[in-house]
């Protein structure tokens, strides 16, 4: 069996998320969600392989996106395609996006779930060899994809000192920093969490 097969994962009630307040797309009022949203009265932990395919749970899912500025004031952005490994409807897209599923051994540690849980992922996926600043800045939703119709996302900016960033698995391809100027001319190419936080994050 497969991780996906056997894994659980943190999810909420759709009904819970419409209830405080449905959007969709982007939206910067991350106060309005996340107390209750990762209240453990609403949440759950459940087979992953089951709730891909069950619109009425949300599963929680950090965003990270990696930036750089240098000392022009030039914003760089580490991206890269989606190899073979992880969740196989994104395969092949380009993103900026790194994280995951919150998993319910994420829950056996006397951390915070979400917290932990996005370091595991983050440790999984990626070497940071830079310092950086983590800063909570929006959360998406995309009801008009398979893939977001599950998943409710909630997007970290890390602004790095160095653009020091490198994959750590093989579902991390072609990766590295590139000026935000030509991820924005090929943004058709991104998967469309990466559309909707490119668009409202780096609207100047």
């Amino acid at each position: 069996m497969s991780l996906v097969d056997t894994e659980k994962v943190l999810v909420v009630p759709t009904q819970l998320f419409h209830e405080l307040g449905y959007f969709q797309g982007f939206t910067q009022e991350v106060s309005l969600y996340i107390d209750n949203l990762f209240s453990p009265e609403n949440t759950s932990y459940r087979p992953r392989s089951e709730m891909e395919e069950d619109p009425s749970f949300k599963q929680l899912i950090p965003y990270v996106i990696f930036k750089h500025v240098n000392e022009d004031g030039e914003v760089s952005i580490f991206q890269y395609t989606r190899g073979k490994g992880g969740e196989k409807r994104l395969h092949a897209k380009r993103s900026v996006g790194v994280g995951g599923h919150i998993s319910s051994d994420d829950a056996d540690a006397d951390l915070d779930p979400y917290r932990e849980g996005m370091r595991r992922e983050l440790e999984e996926e990626v070497a940071i060899g830079s310092k950086y600043e983590d800063q909570c800045v929006g959360m998406i939703n995309d009801d008009d994809t398979e893939v977001g119709k599950v998943h409710l996302g909630v997007v970290h900016i890390f602004t790095v000192e160095t653009p020091d960033v490198s994959p750590r698995e093989d579902g991390i391809a072609e990766a590295g920093f590139l000026p935000l100027s030509e991820i924005r001319a090929d943004i058709e190419q991104f998967e469309s969490w990466s559309q909707i936080a490119l668009k409202a994050i780096f609207n100047d």
